[in-house]
């Protein structure tokens, strides 16, 4: 239930939004100097570095960082990274401490750790490190021992702390929190999850229900997971493309199989084990940190963002998990109209073409980050209330405070698609089937060629466009290989919150297929820009949300088969929530195509067992039938909250 609307501002204040594709720049906008806030936080602190022994004997490399006023006693800020802690060395200093600019300036301690494995720690780093859960043994090791291990540490070690550790971090750091906070340490009294990655199969940086995030995941390891060479301060660089037209590019390497002994020189090893586990197996379920979070103790301060194209999975299944099996915890759970990790340090009044309404980024610090932290860790509340779910609506640029996140006020409502490139919420009223086969005029037919895949973004980057999740559709929806279906003008505004998930009935000339369905908002004719300096509008296709599904895993992701030729089958499209206002005088689109590139791989159409190790010929062209018969009505389920 909706208990209050709140932060409506008229200002339409412009703020860049950026292309980015490295997650460590994500994760950390003070990377470039700024010799007066060094000088600052030089002046209010002292640093210094020590090596903090796990319980297996396992050193992890620690700076911290105290106040120079040792008057009053004050509550540990606690982040540890695969990033690293840089600037390394007792006398350096970095530009700002803690989640949010400013929050350093109350004088509070500060502990930020190279993660097992990373950098300057010793030991061996495991990507999203598989949790030993309630089987845990003595000498068992995960990050919940060593986020354990590690408060133990500084609790002991750090004078005029007042007890209470509260962890933070965004991305990977933000996965090394939610660890953090399972059988946790009883001192650690806030967790800051911010965007943090979940699963990496199901959903977040390295797969979307399974199907492999090309472009975004090569970025990331061909750097990231250079090899290390001992205890260091830096990673060699990855290979140079050489190009910015990743799509050209990713095309010419051709078949997945020939990225290892290709570009990446056979030094990324987790690109390896992407290969070695197509499937949702025990690899990636062993890394499913949703399925552990259970009866946690300290607070959480759940955020992500819904335009995030590197962690959107992990903020929703986190809340998730916490509502199912953790109903005594104490959470609050915030979404915004923010790219990855962007609500800590910029204001977001814009995102690409649209407006938010305000300073969307800065409202979220001031009035609910770091009055949480004040409020949870030294019990300096000011009236503040911490709980329930605080969620941006887009479209009409409001922030609204539910109980719990979906609302309970939405209800399942079907949009089917029709003839005539039409969708509508009235299901198809024709009776006429032909049994298994696909000879029937109630449907829609593409050609779905590998060779020229359908592109995620109409710009051109070699890296992964963080502006897509609001991009104009038209340049697809002018291809062939992409069907396209419109409402009617509305004449009231829908509003759609929670998650939701298209029901395909299909059918293919290969034996595998990728169905990828786009929920997307279409402004009117003569719709003007939103702020100042920004674009027309005009018949604008804005995509809201899209998701993405494989034909062979349609009957369970435990199951590997492949599509029998020309026979009607059904298939499942999650697409992850939103929350967003189609307004009167739209139009609701959906896309259907079997493409998206590269933001996820091809399917050759060929079935392959592993299909990580099809060669370049076996790909081919198939075509694809999207059925909309009374019979086989294809569907796309909202949840639809009443006005």
């Amino acid at each position: 239930m909706m208990v209050s609307r709140v932060f409506m501002v008229a200002a339409l204040l412009v703020s860049a939004t950026t292309v980015t594709t490295s997650r460590a720049e994500a994760q950390d906008a003070r990377a470039a100097p700024n010799p007066a806030a060094i000088a600052r936080v030089r002046a209010q602190y002292l640093k210094r570095e020590v090596d903090i022994p796990m319980r297996d004997g396992t050193k992890l490399h620690t700076a911290i960082y105290t106040p120079r006023d040792t008057t009053r006693r004050v509550p540990i800020l606690l982040m540890r990274t695969p990033y690293g802690i840089a600037p390394y060395g007792d006398t350096a200093y970095p530009t700002q401490l803690g989640p949010f600019p400013g929050l350093d300036v109350e004088g509070w301690i500060f502990v930020n750790q190279d993660v097992r494995g990373r950098y300057m720690s010793e030991g061996t780093y495991s990507f999203m490190t598989p949790n030993k859960g309630p089987d845990r043994k003595p000498g068992d090791l995960d990050e919940s021992t060593d986020s354990y291990d590690t408060i133990e540490w500084i609790l002991e070690n750090i004078a005029h702390h007042n007890g209470r550790v509260g962890s933070w971090g965004n991305s990977a750091p933000g996965f090394f929190v939610a660890a953090g906070m399972i059988d946790a340490h009883p001192a650690l009294t806030l967790a800051y999850p911010s965007a943090p990655m979940i699963d990496w199969w199901l959903g977040d940086d390295r797969h979307m229900n399974g199907l492999f995030k090309l472009s975004q995941t090569y970025n990331f390891l061909k750097n990231f997971d250079q090899p290390r060479t001992g205890l260091i301060t830096n990673y060699p660089v990855g290979p140079n493309p050489g190009t910015t037209d990743g799509y050209a590019w990713h095309l010419d390497i051709g078949a997945f199989s020939n990225y290892g002994p290709g570009p990446l020189q056979n030094r990324v090893a987790f690109w390896d084990s992407v290969t070695a586990h197509p499937n949702y197996d025990a690899f990636w379920q062993a890394r499913s940190l949703w399925k552990h979070t259970k009866n946690i103790k300290p607070a959480v301060l759940l955020v992500g963002g819904w335009y995030d194209v590197e962690d959107p999975y992990g903020m929703l299944r986190l809340n998730r998990s916490l509502q199912e099996n953790s109903k005594s915890t104490k959470q609050m759970f915030v979404v915004g109209p923010w790219s990855h990790g962007g609500w800590n340090r910029a204001d977001f009044a814009t995102f690409g073409a649209f407006s938010n309404g305000g300073l969307t980024g800065q409202f979220f610090r001031d009035s609910i980050g770091a009055p949480a932290f004040r409020c949870l860790l030294k019990d300096d509340c000011k009236g503040q209330s911490f709980g329930g779910a605080l969620v941006f609506e887009a479209g009409k640029n409001q922030w609204r405070r539910f109980d719990a996140w979906p609302p309970k006020a939405a209800a399942p409502r079907a949009l089917y698609l029709r003839e005539n490139g039409r969708v509508a919420f009235d299901a198809p009223t024709n009776t006429a089937t032909t049994g298994s086969t696909t000879r029937t005029t109630f449907a829609d037919r593409y050609v779905s060629d590998p060779a020229k895949p359908v592109p995620y973004t109409m710009g051109v980057t070699f890296g992964f466009n963080a502006q897509y999740p609001t991009e104009d559709q038209r340049f697809a929806s002018r291809r062939p290989d992409v069907l396209t279906y419109r409402s009617d003008v509305l004449t009231r505004d829908v509003t759609v919150a929670g998650p939701m998930s298209a029901l395909l009935h299909i059918a293919s000339t290969g034996t595998d297929a990728d169905f990828i369905v786009k929920l997307i908002d279409q402004y009117p004719n003569d719709a003007a820009p939103e702020y100042d300096g920004g674009p027309r509008l005009d018949a604008y296709e804005r995509l809201v949300r899209p998701g993405v599904a494989r034909a062979r895993w349609r009957k369970g992701f435990d199951k590997n088969i492949p599509l029998a030729v020309n026979v009607a089958d059904s298939i499942r499209v999650p697409l992850d929530d939103v929350f967003h206002t189609f307004k009167k005088g739209h139009r609701i689109v959906v896309q259907v195509q079997s493409t998206w590139y590269p933001a996820v791989d091809r399917n050759p159409q060929r079935f392959v067992p592993n299909i990580y190790r099809a060669t370049n010929a076996d790909f081919q062209s198939a075509t694809m039938t999207v059925f909309r018969s009374s019979a086989r009505p294809s569907q796309l389920t909202l949840n639809i909250l009443p006005q």
